[in-house]
């Protein structure tokens, strides 16, 4: 399959390659020392509105040559945990290949389900892409979208994901693709997000997974995160850093709709 841009059709980035270029000029700072990161959590909304904190993870970290991204499942279509191990994603003027090994590896080791109708419409994995391309032209993808699930079930797609990651022996970046709270206000975000980010510098996956169901924290890819945070401990990470923290509100956003975005990396 060759996964065409649905998010660029949509507004969430330029469309247009030269522009697109731009954009991303615009959100990149220059890159200093890049970090050798274990995984990292990096917003995915319009880049009028996630591309700064998304830039100042992107500029932090080395890009390697193989990249593991989870996303939430933001509509109904397709499999619960679905995986592709093979295929292109269409972007504008580049394209990037599925990591066939690695995502085959992962498939098996986590029991993920061969399926692309789940990303077929799914921007929030297309929007990371632009800017690993920029970082690493020659980097392959893995792309995995998580839906709701319990926290056993994402307790276990993480330590699967360490096993398979571990036993492919290269360097390999794992991504949790997910904006933080969606709020008609903003007092319950700025409420609420700061417990969430705690718990994902803590490296606390269950506390993060237990404060999201108990606060009803509406942070869209919390199991993604829960999942990337048990996978980057069992992988070795023993500290966290967030780069960057901001909401719609800075970027002209309005009161009506509020959304959260946290980039955060885990070393």
């Amino acid at each position: 399959m060759k996964r065409e841009p649905f998010a660029a059709r949509r507004g969430f980035y330029p469309s247009n390659p030269k522009a697109l270029a731009a954009e991303l000029d615009r959100w990149l700072p220059e890159a200093t020392v890049a970090r050798k990161v274990v995984a990292a959590v990096v917003p995915h909304a319009g880049y009028a509105y996630s591309g700064e904190v998304a830039g100042k993870v992107y500029a932090a970290i080395e890009v390697p040559d193989h990249v593991v991204i989870l996303c939430p499942k933001h509509t109904p279509h397709g499999a619960t945990r679905a995986i592709m191990t093979s295929g292109t994603w269409a972007m504008p003027g580049f394209d990037v290949p599925v990591d066939g090994e690695l995502a085959v590896a992962i498939r098996d080791a986590c029991a993920l389900e061969e399926d692309e109708e789940a990303h077929r419409g799914e921007h929030s994995l297309e929007v990371q892409l632009p800017f690993l391309h920029r970082r690493n032209p020659k980097f392959a993808l893995t792309p995995i979208a998580v839906g709701a699930s319990r926290l056993e079930t994402l307790r276990k797609l993480g330590e699967g994901l360490a096993k398979a990651i571990r036993a492919f022996g290269r360097p390999t970046l794992l991504l949790a693709s997910s904006d933080m709270s969606h709020e008609s206000g903003a007092a319950r975000a700025r409420k609420n997000d700061p417990v969430a980010i705690e718990c994902m510098l803590a490296l606390d996956a269950a506390g993060l997974y237990g404060k999201v169901t108990e606060l009803d924290i509406t942070m869209c890819g919390y199991a993604p995160a829960t999942a990337v945070l048990t996978a980057a401990k069992a992988l070795g990470a023993t500290r966290a850093e967030l780069l960057g923290y901001q909401t719609s509100l800075d970027h002209g956003g309005t009161e009506d709709w509020v959304v959260g975005y946290a980039g955060i990396v885990f070393e």
